[in-house]
């Protein structure tokens, strides 16, 4: 037991550690100093830095894809689906609206391609997911045939956004997500908005 909790210590360091300064401003020795682990368990564990940094963003992308998952296996309406993955989507990011930040910033910077493909990969395979969610409602009639991918990016689009610059959507405010109630706020507003914009968007014109 005592070992399977240091190396939560060690992800949850490790992560907090990347949030603050990015993967290349975060040094192993930091991770060990900040989780009170040794150098030894981190390479037991995960073999270096970058095996860290790839288990922390795997154990993202798929535990939100097990959650998506479940929703997809409701025996509930495909509208109902949807509303639930805007729900859970906009929640998950905005309650971790750091993590996001540096995960796209790592993303996008493209320095490690033999490990970034997986992990794009796995996020793939979650818009698969919702993909099936919006052709079942479409081939249920209960949506309108629409250009699906740019139907999903544009909720995750209006997702990141706002949780990049909250205050797009509120030029006179000062919100900072790390206030809970900045951030319920926020997150009210944003499922609300998309799940109309949604709706009105795949209803079927009468």
């Amino acid at each position: 037991m005592e070992k399977t909790d240091k190396k939560t210590d060690i992800l949850v360091a490790a992560e907090k550690l990347f949030c603050e300064y990015g993967f290349e401003g975060t040094s192993t020795r930091q991770i060990a100093a900040e989780s009170g682990a040794n150098m030894a368990m981190i390479n037991y564990y995960f073999g270096s830095k970058m095996g860290v940094f790839k288990e922390i963003m795997e154990e993202r992308v798929l535990s939100f894809k097990s959650q998506l998952n479940q929703i997809k296996d409701e025996n509930i309406p495909a509208k109902e689906k949807l509303m639930k993955v805007i729900d859970k989507y906009a929640t998950r990011i905005l309650s971790n609206a750091n993590f996001h930040k540096m995960m796209h910033r790592e993303l996008s910077l493209s320095l490690r391609p033999e490990v970034f493909d997986q992990i794009k990969e796995a996020m793939g395979q979650n818009l698969i997911v919702i993909e099936d969610i919006i052709k079942d409602g479409i081939s249920s009639g209960d949506f309108r045939d629409v250009d699906i991918r740019m139907t999903i990016v544009s909720v995750m689009g209006t997702i990141s956004m706002v949780t990049t610059s909250p205050n797009k959507i509120a030029p006179d405010s000062n919100y900072d997500l790390n206030n809970e109630k900045d951030r319920e706020v926020i997150k009210k507003r944003l499922i609300a908005h998309l799940q109309d914009m949604i709706l009105t968007h795949l209803t079927p014109k009468q």
